[in-house]
């Protein structure tokens, strides 16, 4: 009879049982700790499968700023993501990732924000998008996304983490007195607000076009990531109106260059039959 020491017995179960915990040890607030979070989050989104994610007891979890059940909710779609791109924010201990889904039957254009304590995920939050909502085309995104670059920046290239936070408030302050004198706008430089696209291939290419005044954006949250020039900010999009209402959930996501703005990505959770605007809105890129 062939025998086992006790050694051997932990070297063939204790390698088991301990993989799964050095995995999300690895989960921390440095960059690669953050990386790790987000790939863990992928997988999980993926497979529509939270098992394999270190969240942490009594997890906070929100979908389109209102809190929702973590195992009901939006994360426990198994999707099939197309294109993602994700921002780490080593102060904060958050990361941010931007995902497109393509598939006809149920097509996504959606921002996921962790927060790190550790080695474990203490919040999740989700603003997601998809037909009907507000100039929604997926397709569009997708294909004008990922024909940008958002590499990491080179180091002279960086702008510090206070003066991104402040390009994202000067151009969301526009939007409620059009001081766009303030914001430091970047030639060229392109939006894609849900799947329209302001870009037409010129080195003269603004975001500026589209601004409207009287619309305040209220309750806004920074992610950061200095390396990669990008400051994400979730927010309300048209609050204090005539009737009073709250705003629609929106994020905006920016990409600073030099300290000038170069990409422009806009999510707003807001059926395109409730626009109540003044206007109209611009059509969905082709």
């Amino acid at each position: 009879m062939k025998r086992f020491t006790s050694g051997g017995i932990c070297l063939a179960l204790c390698g088991a049982w301990l993989a799964p915990a050095l995995a999300h040890a690895q989960i921390s607030c440095g960059r690669s700790g953050l990386q790790q979070a987000v790939d863990l989050y992928i997988a999980a989104q993926t497979k529509g499968d939270l098992s394999g994610l270190p969240l942490a007891k009594g997890v906070g979890y929100w979908e389109n700023t209102a809190p929702a059940d973590i195992q009901k909710g939006f994360v426990t779609k198994a999707l099939k993501i197309d294109h993602q791109r994700s921002f780490l924010d080593t102060d904060t201990c958050q990361t941010i990732t931007e995902s497109i889904v393509t598939d006809k039957a149920a097509p996504y254009v959606f921002s996921t924000r962790l927060r790190v304590n550790h080695d474990k995920i203490v919040e999740v939050e989700v603003l997601w998008t998809t037909t009907g909502y507000w100039l929604f085309n997926a397709d569009a995104y997708l294909k004008y996304s990922s024909g940008e670059n958002w590499d990491p920046l080179p180091t002279d290239r960086r702008t510090s983490r206070g003066a991104l936070v402040a390009a994202a408030n000067a151009y969301l302050d526009a939007f409620l007195e059009k001081r766009t004198d303030l914001v430091p706008w970047g030639y060229p430089c392109v939006r894609v607000e849900g799947g329209a696209y302001t870009g037409k291939g010129s080195p003269a290419d603004t975001c500026e076009s589209g601004v409207p005044a009287g619309v305040n954006i209220v309750n806004r949250r920074f992610v950061v990531d200095e390396v990669q020039g990008t400051v994400s900010v979730y927010c309300n999009f048209g609050a204090g109106g005539p009737t009073g209402g709250s705003g629609a959930p929106d994020s905006h996501l920016f990409r600073i260059e030099n300290g000038k703005l170069r990409y422009v990505h806009t999510l707003t959770h807001l059926l395109q039959s409730a626009f109540r605007g003044s206007g109209t809105p611009p059509p969905p890129a082709k």
